[in-house]
């Protein structure tokens, strides 16, 4: 029967790759466009009278070089003519790269100028990438709004853009009845080059054009190109340049002011509190290639709050990275060795909550930090002319303490986080004519552990070789990584580990672990092997394992969800990128999952198609569906035994409007059904977003979802000297809203808004506990309580299992409903290239509320009735360039 799905889902694939490519229809075919590659020669213009950089380009200096034109359309209608043509001119002198665009609209009135923050790309906008090292995988990108906004990207890996490169860099734009201008001024000591007398650069140039939503490019791009930058054209005439070591310093102070609700004879919540604090950033060229970022006493108060979430499952949920220091340049130290999560470096380590607490049974009240302090950090990183990608962290956090009250009046302080030394290591090299590279990372957590803190490492280690071999001009690749850690500390702390949620040695069926109390180490391994096509033609397929072994332990400075697991995988997909009569482009594909432990237990497989439409009209569907016949879970019983999770069958469905619109909208709805109805799953998402003028949008998101269970872990307890696993039926609904706001006075002074409510409710009913964990049938896997084997008393579950009229054990009422509000208001102004002052008002609300009210009833009593805590930050940077 699985033979016969598969044929199927297969040939279902074929028969629509068909259909659709005999709909296929260019709007030129006329066209003969060659992807050879192209080439353009500046040359100096150093010794003449400097560039303005005002929009116009009418400065004599522009006129030593042509103008370059000849743009082609990328997408959606590859290899054909634009919609109006795009001419680019570029020089230089001896401290600046200068570039030139002409944008042709013969109606200027259709350029559609919005605003947006940095890094937002609104509107029409033109883009230029440098690969300034000629090395194919590397690249710089400076994008240009019409509107004025600046977008500014690191490349790597030959196509990973990240936005959290922030150079100095000047530009201006101007309007005139022939379209659009813009001149741009980069300083070359914001770019990496060699100090060869003559170069050669990797460029490209992109425009979109709003109104039809459409990309052409300078260098023509095949549909589905096997890599970004290793499809760049070159710049030629580069002579003579001098590498620019950077060195630009940047203090900054903060003064901040907190607001909340008093408590009654609680010292540390006197309704009010405040400070004033200073710092440093700075960034040092130690090299044209290389640089050292520092930071001194951080302050991210101006970073937006992460959303509201609720784990059922005992894992940790994974929040991204926000703060300024640890997001620039992150794909430098990005090391993710088993899936996009797990990581050997989660920069969120550092400055984490601490993991002590102060709470014991004479605390009257605790004031415990909320982050630990980062003292100071640096990075050295940058990538070498001939090949060598190389990153190096260093940070150190402060010992933390909570001060106390006692029940007796007596105040003391207590150790909550040790002096804690972090450290990372990253290289890699290119070889093989760009083709292909190798590389390494280490990791290293050194704590210096005292007083009540035995139960966290002393130290921890992890390590890793990954690599990637480009095949057939890029079409074809193998890839892979092997990583290992090694953890110390007192027999507590391994003990911790051994029993945490990620590795769970306690497990009773699982023979090839177990705990033992008296080991002062850990060491595992894990690792990804994959293979597959990437690029050329319409199809794209992959095949792969990976393995995280049960010893291994990434948490201190990495990201490690769980242990103990062997998976192959594989997909396929097919790419539609002619445009037909009704869409634009589309994709469809397969994908297939087996799973095992290290004890060769069989735990799950899994089947799933998706796929993806981008219409005529620019409206757009994404849709899939899975098929699980076999789910077995090692951690759901906390160290019980497997469980056995019912065959499951799940489908999506989003669609949207066209998002240029003034106002779009999304809809979207997950289905899951389990058999015996053992547990499902439905999800509601609305979004729209509404721009009524350039400078001014707004975005709304809701979620609701409902996720019934009637297995839900609940506890564990001794009855006959045995272990006794409780469940019980859960009745789950979270709602969530998201609503942001963005003003845009100008390119360098915006107000964004972000408020988030988000509730959570968890009603249990029906308990029961595990007969077999392992049995198909729900009804063998599971016996449930009756009437006469519980009652129910002042909030606590009295179980009599074997009827004798004697409380054989007790559970406290699981049932909860936990609310949250976080909105954070943010005016900036740079008010210089790199120097910014933040005005920051932000509002949180944490709390329980009555599971039996609905949530309306929450909202008013929990939401609407509390004393938000508010606070109010001004932070001041000026950025020094020396």
């Amino acid at each position: 029967m699985k033979s016969i799905k598969l044929k199927l889902l297969f040939l279902i694939i074929i028969f629509t790759s068909n259909n659709i490519t005999a709909q296929g229809n260019s709007k030129n075919t006329d066209a003969d466009f060659s992807l050879a590659k192209r080439s353009y020669t500046t040359t100096s213009v150093a010794g003449k009278t400097p560039i303005k950089i005002d929009g116009l380009i009418d400065d004599a200096a522009w006129d030593a070089v042509e103008w370059t034109s000849d743009y082609v359309e990328w997408e959606p209608d590859n290899s054909t003519s634009p919609t109006y043509q795009t001419k680019m001119k570029i020089v230089y002198d001896d401290k600046n790269l200068y570039a030139a665009f002409r944008c042709y609209e013969p109606n200027p009135e259709m350029i559609v100028q919005r605003m947006g923050r940095r890094d937002d790309f609104p509107g029409d906008w033109v883009e230029l990438n440098i690969d300034s090292y000629n090395d194919d995988r590397t690249a710089f990108s400076f994008t240009i709004s019409a509107s004025g906004v600046k977008g500014d990207e690191f490349v790597s890996n030959n196509g990973n853009f990240d936005p959290s490169w922030n150079p100095i860099w000047y530009l201006k734009t101007n309007i005139d009845d022939e379209g659009w201008t813009a001149e741009i001024r980069i300083p070359l000591s914001q770019l990496r080059f060699s100090a060869d007398k003559d170069q050669v650069w990797g460029i490209q140039s992109t425009r979109r054009y709003f109104n039809n939503e459409e990309r052409s490019t300078w260098q023509p791009v095949p549909a589905n190109p096997a890599g970004w930058v290793s499809s760049f054209g070159e710049l030629r005439g580069l002579k003579n340049l001098k590498p620019q070591k950077q060195l630009e310093i940047q203090p900054y102070t903060v003064g901040k002011y907190n607001s909340y609700e008093a408590e009654t004879g609680n010292p540390f919540r006197d309704g009010r509190d405040g400070d004033l604090t200073a710092g440093l950033d700075a960034k040092i060229g130690v090299t044209n290639d290389l640089t050292v970022d520092l930071t001194i006493n951080p302050d991210f108060g101006q970073v937006e709050a992460d959303p509201g979430a609720v784990s059922l499952d005992g894992f940790e949920i994974f929040f991204e990275e926000r703060r300024p220091f640890f997001v620039e340049n992150k794909s430098v130290f990005d090391y993710s060795f088993a899936n996009t999560q797990d990581n050997l470096f989660f920069s969120r380590r550092i400055g984490r909550s601490p993991q002590g607490t102060a709470v014991g049974p004479n605390t009257a009240y605790v004031d415990q930090p909320n982050n630990t302090t980062i003292l100071g950090a640096a990075k050295f990183s940058g990538k070498t002319q001939n090949g060598w990608t190389i990153g190096v962290l260093e940070s150190v956090t402060a010992r933390e303490f909570a001060e106390v009250v006692n029940d007796d009046g007596t105040e003391t302080e207590k150790l909550v986080e040790p002096l804690t030394n972090y450290f990372v290591g990253r290289v890699q090299k290119d070889f093989n004519d760009r083709n292909s590279y190798i590389g390494g990372m280490i990791t290293s957590t050194h704590r210096n552990i005292e007083e009540d803190l035995t139960f966290l490492h002393t130290q921890a280690y992890s390590g890793g070789l990954d690599f990637k071999h480009n095949m057939k001009d890029r079409k074809y690749y193998v890839e892979g990584n092997a990583v290992m850690s090694h953890v110390r500390g007192s027999e507590e702390a391994i003990q911790n580990t051994q029993n945490s949620i990620t590795h769970l040695f306690q497990r009773v069926d699982a023979d090839h672990v177990e705990v033992d109390p008296n080991r002062t180490s850990l060491t595992g391994t894990g690792g990804r092997i994959e293979a597959g096509k990437s690029g050329g033609g319409n199809w794209r397929y992959s095949l792969g394992g990976k393995w995280i072994s049960p010893e291994l332990e990434t948490n201190d400075l990495g990201f490690l969800r769980q242990a103990d697991d062997i998976r192959q995988y594989a997909d396929v997909r097919r790419l539609f990128t002619k445009p037909t009569s009704w869409f634009r482009r589309a994709v469809i594909g397969l994908e297939q999952m087996t799973a095992f432990d290290f004890e060769g237990n069989y735990n799950r497989i899994q089947y799933e198609t998706k796929g993806f439409i981008n219409y005529k009209n620019n409206w757009w569907s994404e849709f899939g569906a899975a098929h699980k016949p076999r789910i077995f879970i090692n951690s759901f019983l906390r160290g019980g035994p497997r469980w056995r999770f019912n065959e499951e069958n799940y489908f999506y469905i989003f669609s949207g409007t066209d998002r240029r619109k003034k106002m779009s909208f999304d809809l979207g709805y997950v289905n899951s059904q389990a058999t015996q109805d053992a547990f499902s799953l439905e999800r509601y998402v609305f979004r729209t977003r509404y721009q009524p003028l350039n400078s001014l949008s707004l975005s709304l998101n809701l979620e609701y979802e409902k996720n019934p269970n009637k297995t839900q872990y609940i506890a564990e307890r001794s009855y006959n000297n045995s272990a006794r696993y409780i469940l019980g039926n859960i009745d789950q609904e979270t709602l969530s809203a998201t609503f942001r706001l963005n003003y845009n006075i100008n390119p360098n002074l915006t107000i964004q808004y972000y408020g988030q409510p988000f509730i959570f409710k968890a009603d249990y009913s029906k308990l029961n506990y595990v007969v077999d964990a392992t049995a198909e049938d729900l009804n063998n896997r599971v016996s449930w309580y009756d009437e006469n084997q519980v009652s129910f008393q002042d909030g606590t579950y009295l179980i009599d299992e074997n009827r004798d009229n004697t409380v054989d054990y007790t559970i406290n009422n699981p049932d909860f409903a936990f609310v949250q509000f976080r909105s954070n208001l943010v005016a900036r102004w740079e008010y210089i290239p790199g120097s910014e002052i933040f005005f920051v008002w932000s509002q949180g609300i944490n709390g329980f509320g009555d599971v039996n009210d609905d949530f309306s009833g929450i909202v008013d009593n929990q939401l609407l009735s509390q004393k938000p805590q508010n606070t109010f930050l001004i932070k001041a940077t000026y950025r020094f360039i020396l």
